[in-house]
């Protein structure tokens, strides 16, 4: 960034690159506009939930706060009761933010990679927006779409079990296309809810409903969560954004085994993955203690209840279908919500480009306008939200990552646009996901060669049968079931 408010080459970097030892002791801090905090006591005080505090440990969160509150001018009087009257330091910032390592590109360093915004300026477009939202019209507008929005879910879910019970009770009335078509676009459409569920206050039951994001096969709520809400959304695009590479790791498949292999990985994830990924995630809750995490154990528990709950329900729903003898319906529902989820997921941004069209701009509300797309399936937005799993407005929703539903947003949709225009924000129309991004995808994820072979130059022979690609695609798939270097 060319305008942020710590300056890479002044920021001198005194420790080893690299995640740090296991054993090593980072102090209680999160950063905020380059000055030290210590929000340990805040953590199960925070209105939006213990998890978004706790999580931010040891990061700067100066573009979580400017952009998830309606109001940071009250955050930062409140912070003042925790300041440690410091600058911060670089032994203060876990070097991959309290992540895994391997959902970095390689040399990725926090302290030095984290861009920060100026959120400061009360003419800036994010400005301008929020005050729109708070104009006593739109603002009930906004809350009346968020009941009706809760309202449909409530009809997905029950049409979810509906569909799935009518299906093994009288398959005549359910046929299979029928079928994998209800369950592709009720898995869809649920884990939008999940998506949106995310983004809310982690406060009793959401902590339960944000578990739906995992009803399609793509990921895993429990860990996702931080991912996607606490660095893909406040850093888009940027090399903290890591849902640029989380994508990505099938490319290290070669290009005919990447389609049967990356569907047996996400099998095991299914099948064993990722409660085993949950275990070691309680081990390591345990191990780094329940107060620097959830504040109290009884902040935790909705978590953990509803992140296994939910894959008690997706290993459940295979075990029924497979004793009563209906597995391969089981297989192609899931085969199809998989990789129709997949391209969605990666379908509002650039992430299959090299080069983004857009222009960087200290102004971070435009630069959530340029990066993310809208999604159109059938041209409906309402329709359209729980199809593109909440993305049909896209935009608004990364701009006001805080709203509650994507029924809210596409209420916020025309003052979000109007307000841009001033700004000179040119508002693209919505990209079609079939005739659009989901080619363009297919091209990007399933036809180009293993980054193996693009780095090395190998032909197409090499590419599928050196021992390294073998070896490469045996370990993609134990990865799988195991849990182990996966999301």
């Amino acid at each position: 960034m060319t305008d942020s408010l710590i300056e890479s080459e002044e920021r001198p970097f005194s420790r080893p690159a690299g995640p740090p030892p296991d054993d090593m002791q980072l102090p209680d801090v999160w950063i905020y506009k380059g000055k030290a905090y210590d929000l340990t006591d805040w953590i199960s005080k925070h209105p939006g939930g213990e998890f978004f505090i706790g999580r931010t440990k040891n990061r700067d969160i100066t573009s979580i706060i400017g952009s998830y509150h309606k109001n940071p001018e009250r955050i930062d009087r409140m912070l003042k009761r925790y300041a440690l009257n410091r600058d911060a330091t670089p032994e203060d910032i876990h070097p991959t933010a309290n992540a895994p390592e391997f959902l970095f590109k390689p040399g990725f360093e926090s302290w030095t990679d984290t861009p920060s915004y100026n959120f400061d300026d009360k003419k800036d477009l994010l400005h301008q927006i929020k005050a729109r939202i708070q104009e006593p019209v739109l603002a009930a507008r906004i809350k009346k779409m968020d009941k009706i929005f809760n309202v449909v879910v409530g009809m997905l879910i029950v049409a979810y079990f509906g569909v799935q019970a009518l299906r093994l009770a009288e398959p005549s009335w359910m046929p299979l296309p029928a079928f994998v078509i209800a369950m592709v676009l009720l898995r869809s459409g649920l884990a939008g809810f999940g998506h949106y569920a995310i983004h809310r206050a982690q406060k009793g039951m959401t902590k339960i409903y944000a578990n739906f994001f995992d009803a399609n096969y793509v990921a895993l709520a429990f860990v996702t969560a931080d991912g996607h809400a606490l660095l893909h959304h406040p850093h888009t695009q940027s090399e903290v954004d890591i849902k640029k590479n989380v994508f990505t790791f099938m490319m290290r498949i070669p290009r005919l085994y990447r389609i049967p292999i990356h569907t047996l990985h996400k099998f095991g994830h299914v099948l064993t993955g990722m409660t085993l990924r949950l275990l070691d995630v309680c081990r390591l809750t345990r191990k780094v203690g329940i107060k620097d995490m959830y504040g109290t154990w009884r902040g935790a528990l909705p978590h953990f209840i509803g992140a296994f709950g939910m894959r008690f329900l997706l290993v459940g729903e295979l075990v029924v279908f497979t004793v009563m003898g209906d597995f391969w319906a089981w297989a192609l529902q899931f085969v199809v919500s998989l990789w129709l989820s997949t391209f969605l997921v990666v379908s509002s941004h650039d992430f299959d480009t090299d080069e983004p069209e857009h222009v960087e701009t200290e102004d971070w509300a435009i630069n959530q306008l340029e990066q993310a797309y809208d999604l159109k399936v059938v041209g409906n937005r309402y329709i359209d939200c729980f199809l593109s799993a909440g993305l049909s407005s896209h935009r608004v929703h990364h701009v006001l990552p805080f709203q509650r539903s994507g029924f809210a947003n596409i209420a916020t949709e025309d003052a979000v646009r109007e307000e841009s225009a001033k700004y000179g924000v040119e508002w693209l129309p919505a990209k079609s996901f079939l005739t659009d991004r989901f080619p363009k995808l297919c091209r990007t994820y399933l036809l180009s060669p293993s980054r193996d072979a693009q780095e090395r130059n190998w032909g197409f022979i090499r590419e599928h049968f050196s021992p390294s690609a073998l070896k490469t695609s045996a370990q993609y798939t134990v990865q799988g079931f195991t849990g182990i270097g996966t999301v």
